[in-house]
């Protein structure tokens, strides 16, 4: 819990979240408007009030967050609160043609710098597209998974368990053919919260 300091004490500035990634974490496509970083949120339970900065940038690759990641986050974190970086993470890079050993470092370098300056991070691996190649985007999220295992970091698969996910092709079709709606951001949000959202955050489930 936040609290006023007294003299020669700092202020604990409490818990400070930054979502990055692409249009998906700006919740494109959901006549709502939360997405799935929305309705995550209205699941999670604390004592205090939490910001919450989403900071989406549409089709964005691994090269382009690892460049923009540091500044941005870190003008909304504080010196004395509980820093969070949650990465959600797109299928640019297979559009730009990036390697997987370039995807790989990419994504290492956010999580190395962020562990450097004491920021923890959870990260969102790259739901199916219809207009993505399945099986390149299934070896990616692969590649993502193990940078993330390797460093002891939560890693929401999103990939195989929507693969073949009627309700998930479904919206996506019912839109523009490459976004979900409020059923898929719905999926997105169930599969966070049952993959150690809370744990991370250290504060109880609300039992769905």
């Amino acid at each position: 819990m936040s609290r006023t300091a007294t003299e020669g004490e700092s202020v604990d500035e409490g818990l400070r979240v930054c979502v990055i990634g692409d249009e998906l974490v700006a919740g494109l496509g959901d006549a709502r408007g939360l997405g799935w970083v929305g309705r995550v949120m209205a699941r999670t339970r604390t004592e205090d009030p939490v910001f919450v900065a989403q900071l989406a940038v549409p089709r964005e690759s691994t090269t382009s967050l690892s460049a923009r990641w540091e500044t941005e986050a870190h003008r909304r974190f504080g010196a004395h609160s509980d820093n969070r970086l949650v990465i959600g993470l797109g299928s640019a890079d297979l559009d730009e043609g990036l390697s997987l050993a370039r995807s790989r470092l990419n994504l290492a370098n956010i999580l190395d710098g962020a562990t450097a300056s004491r920021v923890g991070c959870f990260v969102v691996g790259p739901p199916p597209r219809p207009d993505v190649d399945d099986v390149a985007l299934a070896q990616l999220s692969a590649a993502f998974a193990d940078v993330c295992q390797r460093r002891h970091i939560p890693y929401v698969e999103t990939h195989e368990p929507l693969r073949t996910h009627e309700q998930w092709h479904a919206d996506v079709a019912a839109g523009d053919g490459a976004h979900p709606g409020q059923a898929g951001y719905g999926l997105l949000a169930w599969l966070v919260l049952h993959n150690g959202w809370h744990a991370w955050l250290g504060v109880p489930s609300d039992g769905s």
